[in-house]
């Protein structure tokens, strides 16, 4: 079989540019024993994918130039030589950007589309759900009426942890970046207050206003002069949740910053970054409250989903445009 791929053939200096990715032809193998073939239908596209196109030590080993980037996608199985997947089951799994490929049977899981759509399991019920329930349970440990704030709220992450704070009984302010995400997550995931840091004149002055009693948690999804704004304004015993960077995961120089932990330090304030995969062994307690809440339609959720293979390389680049509402999807 005929198949395509998208493979880094350079390392970006920066933001990811076209030029760094190339589409290829290549015929598969046939499939051996306890594997499948499987047909993409879709690829998500996440941020800590820029990091791994670095060649830099990790908690991920980087892409490899010349050979596919891969990340989470879902597929369905062609042919199966596997004990444990029939033809048109759907599966998840950690898979290379490629129309088709052959997997083994360790890594994949089925994914039941009674329940959600299959895209879902890429997101709410997926890593990015899983990243929000652990990030603000475990280690913001929310107690009601405490003011949680969410940098990145209109992403996969930042809409999850903003109505899971909400089920908590907290008041929460989130930060996006343009009116319609603001009215967005006002009128249809309940957030009490949203900033749009890019038309605000001043976002430490715009946080202490919606936030009089001060932040109790902060989950910072961006990093950056929105998380300098937010921690100038944290509270004694506050909790900040570090789960991503993405302001500046582009930058070619080390930026400098306010000098913060005096800050932490007078204010007893725990700041802890984390990794979904830390949690693994707790994944189970993390999907069986996400998929109540969804099935009780306490939980909303929302993609941006882009059409066509070819696509991935700008889908990836948009999500450090913003262009992205909830979950960045991508169906071949």
């Amino acid at each position: 079989m005929t198949t395509k791929q998208i493979v880094l053939i350079s390392r970006p200096k920066g933001k990811p540019a076209m030029e760094n990715f190339q589409t290829n032809e290549f015929e598969l193998p046939e499939i051996k024993d306890t594997e499948v073939l499987l047909e993409a239908m879709f690829f998500s596209v996440d941020p800590y994918m820029r990091g791994r196109m670095n060649d830099a030590k990790s908690y991920v080993p980087p892409f490899e130039i010349g050979k596919s980037i891969a990340g989470g996608a879902i597929a369905k199985v062609l042919k199966s030589n596997s004990p444990n997947f029939k033809e048109n089951d759907i599966v998840i799994g950690n898979l290379p950007w490629q129309q088709h490929c052959i997997a083994t049977e360790n890594g994949l899981t089925k994914v039941d589309t009674v329940i959600a759509p299959a895209s879902y399991y890429l997101g709410i019920l997926g890593m990015p759900g899983l990243t929000a329930y652990f990030g603000l349970m475990h280690i913001g440990k929310p107690k009601a009426g405490e003011t949680v704030v969410v940098s990145g709220a209109a992403g996969a992450v930042g809409i999850v942890v903003g109505q899971i704070a909400k089920l908590q009984g907290c008041r929460v302010v989130g930060i996006a970046g343009s009116d319609e995400k603001v009215k967005l997550l006002k009128e249809e995931f309940c957030f009490d207050e949203v900033i749009n840091y890019k038309t605000s004149a001043n976002i430490k002055k715009a946080i202490a206003d919606v936030c009089p009693n001060a932040v109790d948690i902060y989950y910072d999804n961006v990093g950056g002069e929105i998380s300098d704004a937010v921690i100038s304004n944290i509270n004694f015993n506050a909790r900040i949740v570090l789960c991503g960077q993405i302001a500046l995961y582009n930058s070619t120089e080390i930026p400098m910053g306010p000098r913060l932990q005096p800050m932490l330090l007078t204010r007893s304030v725990l700041m802890q970054g984390f990794i979904v995969s830390n949690y693994q062994s707790q994944f189970e307690e993390g999907l069986s409250h996400l998929s109540l809440w969804l099935k009780e339609g306490k939980l909303k959720y929302k993609e941006t989903i882009v059409n066509g293979f070819e696509k991935l390389p700008s889908a990836l680049m948009g999500l450090f445009n913003g262009d992205n509402t909830g979950k960045m999807i991508v169906e071949v």
